[in-house]
């Protein structure tokens, strides 16, 4: 198969300042002026604004929390962190199990597959 080529674009310095300038003056949003000048990158024009622009001109995003919320972030983020450490040693386990099962079996002179498709068999036939 060919590969295809990604291609890259580079705007002049003037180009950029001058998109700037729009936004800053109030003639384009970040998103028209992507949208009347073909920008593709989601986030080209924000990088042109921070590194060239006045930072007042880029959208701000500002989240206030009260100490309860902090707390209850906090106390979120615990319980995600035992929960994965309680699936990972059930994994382990589980594991651990489904081995013994088959030298069990193997010792046996069993198919371990073929003890799986009885027991499931019997589990789905009980009420």
């Amino acid at each position: 198969m060919r590969e295809q080529k990604r291609v890259v674009i580079r705007y002049s310095q003037a180009f950029k300042q001058q998109i700037v300038q729009e936004i800053e003056d109030g003639k384009e949003s970040i998103s028209g002026a992507r949208l009347k000048y073909g920008i593709t990158g989601a986030s080209t024009v924000q990088h042109w604004m921070k590194r060239m622009g006045k930072l007042a001109s880029l959208p701000k995003i500002i989240r206030v929390e009260t100490p309860n919320e902090k707390a209850r972030v906090k106390d979120l983020e615990r319980q995600i962190r035992e929960l994965k450490n309680a699936l990972a040693e059930t994994q382990v386990r589980y594991v651990i199990a489904e081995s013994q099962f088959e030298v069990v079996c193997e010792q046996q002179g069993l198919d371990p597959e073929e003890v799986k498709k009885k027991l499931d068999a019997e589990r789905s036939s009980k009420p």
